[in-house]
Parts: structure tokens; sequence; C-alpha cells
């Protein structure tokens, strides 16, 4: 779970401090930069997995495509900067697997993890270098100072676990190395490694014989994931040796939905039960197993009797499927970021939509377990019916703001802020001014359109909240 990030020379993100909740709700217009958070996650989860070169490449460019290393670091005017810092704290499982299926065990489960990276082109063996690297624990006794958001004594007690006193990773400035300090019962001399020759970060590279907690670390980060789910690709039957976890752009889910049935048979009435909510038509999903081309295929019955495949689906309701899956899957753990989640969803079911994603999302309220799993979902939209919905301290609004640097030199960066009297703002961090909520409470400003629309009907005019732009500064 990702509690606190802060970035800063990555893209547009300059000083970004965001805290997050079990479930994070970012608006805010086109262009402004919510994107690139979700980039920047994206970012650091590559980082747990890959070399540092194939983990810059794997982030989109506006088009979405892949860009050139050169514009992750932050450009002022023409001025562009060489260097971007990363810091998460977060919390991680008490236990897992390595690569190796060897298991781990975490000597604490509340970390903070940072990072420097540097451009430096052809000047070395690798077009980015690693400057530091970090890794240590948080005092579970400052709880408070890190954990704002409501939570029960008894999910703090099941989140947060063990005890250490010294790092887990250290950077030595001077010699110029990153140190891996060992805890998994050696008490052996800690490995070190020259920072400048590194291909990649000392975490990703972790196992369970020398270090489970850094290992546990890297889980939880690799977990960390931007769902774009396809329905071209949610339509798609899957072969009998098809990973049973829902892949980022929704493969898999046949699948997924086999094995989770295999496990839980009410899973396919659980589904009916959540997809009623969106569609009233549904009597039955199940998943047909043609043991002779050794394929599964999605399917729904409607309430007529009628079988349909999930190629007669509609866009909106593969995504809810896929979510509703999602959320009967206590094994599939993490922070899942989503983009505009009301896409292909009627404005009338978008409230359906939403609950769905608080519900995927870990209670801290209740202790964690196989039906509480440690998961989080971030949204960020531009919808007006999902930021009056939501609940106040879930939102944090994406602003774009205009700065001088060193030099004099202009440059846009954003702002996440939260609502005033929430726990984002009880320690006087900058709460959203009430006007930039404006374009989300009032349902239509007709300065924009001329005359004749169907706004300007008086029948229809008598329906809709009235225009109250003018009474807020």
């Amino acid at each position: 779970m990702l509690t606190r990030l802060k970035v800063d020379g990555f893209k547009n993100l300059v000083n970004v401090d965001v805290r997050f909740g079990a479930f994070t709700c970012i608006a805010g217009a086109n262009g402004v930069g919510k994107s690139n958070l979700f980039d920047a996650i994206a970012f650091m989860s590559a980082l747990a997995d890959r070399s540092i070169v194939e983990a810059a490449l794997s982030v989109r460019d506006e088009a979405g495509r892949g860009g050139d290393l050169r514009d992750l670091f932050h450009r002022s005017g023409l001025q562009q900067a060489d260097e971007m810092s990363f810091e998460a704290e977060m919390i991680i499982s008490p236990s897992g697997l390595d690569d190796f299926g060897q298991p781990a065990r975490a000597t604490t489960t509340f970390l903070r993890y940072s990072l420097r990276l540097k451009y430096r082109g052809d000047e070395g063996a690798y077009p980015i270098e690693l400057l530091s690297e970090e890794l240590s624990h948080i005092n579970l006794t400052e709880w408070r100072d890190h954990l704002r958001f409501e939570t029960s004594k008894e999910w703090r007690d099941s989140a947060l676990q063990g005890r250490r006193t010294t790092p887990l990773i250290s950077t030595d400035e001077i010699k110029r190395s990153i140190k891996l300090h060992q805890d998994g019962g050696s008490r052996g001399r800690p490995l070190e490694r020259h920072a400048a020759n590194l291909p990649r970060t000392i975490l990703s590279a972790s196992n369970a014989a020398e270090s489970p907690t850094v290992l546990l670390a890297r889980r939880e980060m690799q977990s960390w994931r931007l769902l774009q789910l396809e329905p071209s690709v949610l339509r798609r039957p899957d072969e009998f040796t098809a990973s049973p976890r829902l892949a980022v752009d929704g493969s898999h889910l046949p699948a997924m939905l086999y094995h989770l049935s295999r496990s839980n048979p009410n899973v396919y009435y659980q589904l009916v039960a959540t997809l009623s909510e969106l569609i009233e038509d549904v009597r039955e999903v199940l998943i047909d197993r043609d043991d002779k081309r050794e394929i599964y295929t999605l399917q729904v019955r409607a309430v007529d009797g009628t079988t349909h495949s999930a190629k007669a689906l509609s866009d909106g309701t593969l995504r809810f499927l896929a979510l509703a899956a999602l959320r009967l899957d206590s094994t599939d753990t993490g922070v899942i970021c989503l983009e505009e989640p009301e896409n292909g969803i009627h404005p009338l079911r978008i409230p359906a939509m939403l609950h769905l994603l608080e519900g995927i999302a870990v209670d801290t309220m209740a202790p964690m377990g196989t039906d509480n799993p440690l998961r989080q979902v971030i949204i960020n939209t531009h919808s007006p019916v999902i930021v009056r919905g939501i609940k106040p301290d879930e939102l944090l609004a994406a602003k774009q703001v205009e700065r001088l640097d060193d030099e004099g030199n202009r440059y846009t960066h954003v702002q996440f802020l939260g609502l005033s009297d929430t726990w984002r703002t009880k320690h006087e961090e900058e709460s959203i001014p009430l006007g930039d909520l404006l374009a989300y409470l009032s349902p239509i400003d007709r300065q924009y359109f001329d005359e004749g629309r169907v706004v300007d009907r008086e029948d229809v005019r008598q329906l809709i909240l009235p225009d109250f732009s003018s009474e807020i500064e």
C-alpha cells in the first residue's frame, strides 16, 4: 500500500508530495498532469522489476507511446533538469515468495524507499545513472504522523508489524556506493556495489535468502500497476495454460474467473449480484470450458435465457465485469491505478461503478485478511458525476501552477490539493480553492454555447441545478 509519494524532476512533477488513503480520486482538466503522477508510480514499479533503462523506456509519452529517455526529466523553458528523485512510504505484506518459490518474512512492514537518478547520456556505461538508493523502516510508534487517514487499531495491528533499527539499503555518498544490509538470518557484512556501474536498482535484484524484507518491498512495488482495460482484449478467450491473474490490459479474464470459481463456487453468483447494479438483464455469468480446443470463453446469460458471448457485451459491461472479478480475487493485492473509469458507462450507472471501485480497496477499519486484502485504488477523472459522488477526504484536485526557476525561466508544474477540513489538510496543508470545483458542481456554463441548445429548453432548465458560478469568486 502506497501511503505517501514525493516526486521531483519527473516530467511536470516538481516538489510533489502526495498522501494516499485506501481510495483516492484525482480530479483535474486534461493535460494538467494527472497521468504523470500515474506514470511516476508505474516507473517506480518498473524499476523494481527491470533495468533502469528498460523501466524508463516503458514510460509512455503524451501520445501514449514509449518516449525518449530525456523527456522524463523536467523541462523549464530551454533548460532541462538532469536529475529526478522519488520517495515512497509504503506498507508491505509480512510474507511472500521469491522468484524461486522460497518463502520470505519481513522484519518490519512499514518502509520508506527513495532513489535519485541522473541523466548522463553517452558519458558513462548507462544513459541514466543511479545516484542513490535507500530503504529504511518507519517506526511503528510514529504511525500517526504517517497514516493520517482513519484506521482502526485492529487494522493497524494486522498491517503494521515487526521492528528494525538499521537501514535495509543505504548509500555511501563519499564512496558513491550502495549497500544492501542483510536481514535474512545472516550477520555478514553488507553487500556493496559501486553506484555508477549499476544497470538496475539494488532492490530489483533482492532475494529471500539474504534480505527478505527488501524482497517483499520489491513485491509490493511490482504490484503497483496502471489498469488500461481494453474491451477487445477482454473479449478474447483464454487457453488452459493462461495466467489466472488479470493483466493490466484485461487479458486472462476468462482464466481468472475459471480459477476463482474453483476456490470459490459462489463466485459467479457474487458477480451477478454486483453486475445487477449496472445491468438488470443478467441472470448468470459463466465460463465455458472447451476441452477439445483447450480454451475458456466468457459468457453471460440474460434473464430470458439467451446466452451471449463476451463478443456481444458492451465495452462498459466488460470493464465493469473485470473490476467486479478483481474485487473477488483476494490474492490480487497492491496499488491499482485507473484512468477515467467512467468511460463507456452511462451517467446513471457511474455511482455503481464508483461504489465498486471503493469496494475493491482495503477497509482500514477492519483487520486485513482474505476477505479484506491489502489493496488500494487510485483513479483520475474529469467527470462531475464522480467528483460529486466521492467522499470529501477521497478527493485530490490537480491544479496547474506557473513558477519561475532560479534563472528566471517560467515553467508550469502540477499541484495536488485536498479539500479543507479533511485528513489531507489538517496539518496546515494548502487546500483546494472552492472556485476550482465549480466545473464539477455547476452542470453547464451556457456562456460557451450559442442559443437553442437542449439546456435552453425551459422544461430542461427546471430539472438541473442553477448556474451559481457568479456567486463564488
